[in-house]
């Protein structure tokens, strides 16, 4: 990566982990629940950000991590709308 990405990479690390801390720190408050859409948005955005920072520095842990994090969380939006009978 260019020197000058670096900071802009880094941006969009910090911006993936604070929406999956925003979504975790939600839930154990209890204004969160888990089949919340909002509480899954934030986890597949954070995590989707993540894996594709994984991705790009070629952390193979890592990728693995946000991607099942990302898919998992893809699924479970797509179980919802399908519940609700938006798809």
């Amino acid at each position: 990566m260019r020197a000058y990405a670096a900071p802009m990479a880094q941006a969009l690390q910090l911006t993936g982990a604070v929406l999956i801390l925003i979504a975790f720190a939600g839930l154990q408050r209890g204004s969160m629940k888990p089949g919340d859409p909002f509480y899954l948005w934030l986890n597949l955005v954070g995590a989707a950000i993540l894996a594709a920072a994984a991705t790009i520095e070629f952390d193979p842990g890592f990728l693995l991590l946000e991607g099942v994090w990302t898919i998992v969380s893809a699924w479970s939006l797509l179980q919802l709308a399908r519940k609700r009978k938006l798809i």
